[in-house]
């Protein structure tokens, strides 16, 4: 009986040191660092998607394609970025990145671009117009408010964003 209860505790203290092992061990604080670093990464994308379209005079679905695929991008090349610094090969943080970021971004971005969908008037704003940025501010504060319990359910299973923290030692 002795050995087991101190197997347990072995197996507690090891679980503490290593991290958040189910859905209960990822603190609100560090889903919302993860899915404020993804909203960077879809912001300079949507922005710069936005900004692209505009200047050459696109329509609404070019402009929104080219922000999604440009905030898919930048938040990859964010993560990406900082898993180098950790010293890893260019594949293995692209491997990361696309495991850390993909679900967090394709959700911020289902939501980011479906409620400037569903706004009135909010697709045919432009640069200049405060619609513009009111309705992508909105969206990317909701985005956010959907995205963080998202990732914290992924981080809390060793999935996400607990990939990238592997490699910040």
């Amino acid at each position: 009986m002795d050995h087991e209860h101190a197997t347990h505790e072995h197996t507690a203290h090891t679980h503490e040191q290593h991290g958040p092992h189910g859905g209960a061990g990822a603190s609100w604080t560090m889903a919302a660092q993860a899915t404020l670093h993804c909203l960077t990464g879809c912001a300079i994308g949507e922005v710069l998607g936005m900004v692209v379209g505009t200047a050459f005079g696109w329509g609404n679905l070019p402009t929104t394609l080219l922000a999604i695929v440009l905030a898919f991008f930048f938040g990859y090349a964010l993560t990406m970025r900082g898993v180098l610094k950790a010293g890893v090969d260019l594949r293995t943080a692209l491997r990361v990145a696309l495991a850390a970021d993909t679900l967090s971004i394709a959700v911020m971005e289902l939501i980011d671009n479906g409620t400037i969908l569903v706004w009135p008037a909010a697709m045919d704003a432009q640069l200049g117009d405060a619609l513009f940025w009111i309705s992508l501010a909105i969206s990317l504060v909701l985005a956010f408010l959907v995205t963080t319990p998202v990732n914290k359910w992924t981080i809390g299973r060793g999935k996400g964003h607990a990939v990238v923290h592997r490699y910040h030692r």
